[in-house]
């Protein structure tokens, strides 16, 4: 039985959060978990991952004999160590928004777990999508473009872990850019704008993609083109998808132009 001292309702409440925190516990060591167990096979190949994803600038600076640049005594092994790290979050991605989605999916609607599971889906696979491009499209032609501007007596040797850092920002800069379809038609479905206020503003839509190309990317007119351009279709596609899936707006429109008309 209840007492004033302690209420039923308080120690209910308090067992549910109790139980909401073990549960957050739980599914945070299960992510990190998966995270080092892929890490931890991923080890062995560090060197292999790096010489893959660095071989695009490799290509280039071998052709004029040149090298790439280990400035810090331990950067032969944290430059590696710091990639696996990278793809392992990044293999892990699935399971990691999965244990996301189990924890927050009892606490949604209906019609909110069936807005969320395909954007969470879509979103992961647009993050990948971006940073296939800047690694098979964008690497290969940034790189050329450097090396086929190197000053008369100065020796193209990037160094590792420099290399690294810029890579990781073009994956980072170019898997959000990709998100550009889902953040479109979220605002659309969210009411915060609609698809003719967007058509409508899409010459600025347009420059505001070469501007932040321009800010995420080195100062070369390829990278920035090569972020601007498909940010834009991106956009483009995102307005088909509010299109295709998002019918009530024209219906809401017109009903809200009814309303003012017979409002005196």
């Amino acid at each position: 039985m209840a007492t004033p001292e302690h209420p039923e309702g308080a120690d209910t409440g308090e067992h549910t959060f109790l139980s909401h925190l073990l549960e957050l516990r739980d599914r945070l060591l299960r992510a990190v978990l998966c995270i080092v167990l892929v890490l931890l096979a991923l080890m062995p190949f560090a060197n292999q991952v790096y010489e893959w994803l660095s071989s695009p600038l490799l290509a280039q600076i071998s052709a004029t004999g040149g090298q790439m640049l280990a400035t810090s005594v331990v950067s032969p092994f944290m430059a590696p160590s710091k990639l696996v790290c990278f793809v392992a979050v990044m293999i892990s991605a699935p399971y990691l928004f999965y244990q996301l989605w189990a924890f927050v999916a009892p606490g949604l609607y209906r019609h909110e777990k069936r807005l969320a599971m395909p954007l969470l889906v879509s979103s992961t696979l647009l993050f990948y999508c971006g940073i296939a491009f800047a690694r098979f499209v964008l690497f290969p032609l940034v790189f050329g473009f450097l090396a086929a501007i190197q000053l008369d007596g100065v020796s193209y040797a990037p160094d590792i872990n420099e290399f690294l850092d810029f890579a990781l920002l073009m994956f980072f800069a170019f898997g959000m850019a990709f998100e550009v379809p889902v953040a479109t038609f979220l605002v659309v479905k969210t009411g915060i704008a609609t698809r003719k206020s967007l058509a409508e503003k899409r010459p600025y839509i347009v420059v505001g993609a070469f501007v932040v190309a321009a800010v995420l990317t080195p100062p070369d007119p390829i990278s920035q083109t090569m972020m601007a351009v498909p940010m834009w279709l991106l956009y483009e596609l995102g307005m088909l998808f509010c299109r295709l899936f998002i019918q009530e707006e024209a219906a809401e429109e017109g009903a809200a132009s009814d309303n003012k008309a017979l409002t005196p």
